[in-house]
């Protein structure tokens, strides 16, 4: 990415030395691309016109910091973990530091797709409810992710559930002669790209529930 950025911005340094432009159209440009090049930027050394002075090839110039350059690239994919706690294994504080970030993974997953917050509860027990309840989603989410991870690594448990949450659950109420229902608890069987990738993950729908016998007339629903 950084070499990417240097090397857009070095373009962009040479099309405005070749071109010359008035020295307050120079610094917009310039701004602009040290917008663009973010951190990239750092690594260029640039000498500017003054106020009076004309923009030409010797008044603006413009070089990389090979030295800084090369000390940035040195320290690319290493971090430094830093802590007060002298006498304990190096190996088991970066341990104790990954599993930090696996705990803010777990907050954000909790907020955004198993949607803890808001809870519109008043009453203390409702709360604990919904947090517990919650909380055993997220534990059949990463059992979901585990098992992603063996069987079908291309794919991330909101994809799978995205394509689960198009089985419907549904309850066909069949009136007998004595006046009772007979009432038919039934979901919706999966279509066969749902179906292939239950086998894929090894994962069985369970039998359809069993029918009953009841005498409260089912509720209507108005539109």
């Amino acid at each position: 990415m950084r070499r990417k950025r240097m090397v857009r911005l070095l373009r962009k340094l040479r099309a405005m030395r070749r071109s010359l432009p008035e020295r307050d159209q120079l610094l917009l440009r310039i701004g602009a691309a040290k917008k663009e090049a973010g951190r990239a930027f750092g690594f260029v050394e640039i000498d500017l016109p003054l106020v009076q002075q004309a923009v030409t090839r010797e008044t603006f110039r413009f070089r990389v910091n090979r030295a800084k350059l090369r000390e940035a690239e040195q320290r690319d994919g290493h971090s430094l973990l830093r802590t007060n706690l002298t006498g304990e294994d190096p190996a088991v504080l970066w341990a104790r530091y990954v599993q930090l970030t696996q705990i803010e993974a777990v907050f954000r997953s909790l907020k955004s797709e198993l949607g803890i917050r808001p809870v519109y509860h008043r009453l203390e027990h409702r709360v604990d409810a919904h947090i517990m309840v919650a909380f055993l989603a997220y534990c059949l989410q990463v059992t979901l992710k585990n098992r992603l991870q063996i069987h079908a690594p291309g794919l991330t448990p909101m994809a799978v559930m995205e394509k689960l949450g198009t089985i419907q659950m549904i309850d066909v109420w069949i009136p007998t002669l004595d006046g009772r229902f007979l009432v038919l608890p039934r979901y919706t069987q999966p279509a066969k790209e749902l179906q292939a990738l239950l086998e894929k993950i090894q994962l069985a729908l369970p039998a359809q529930p069993p029918p009953r016998i009841t005498g409260v007339a089912p509720s209507v629903r108005s539109a």
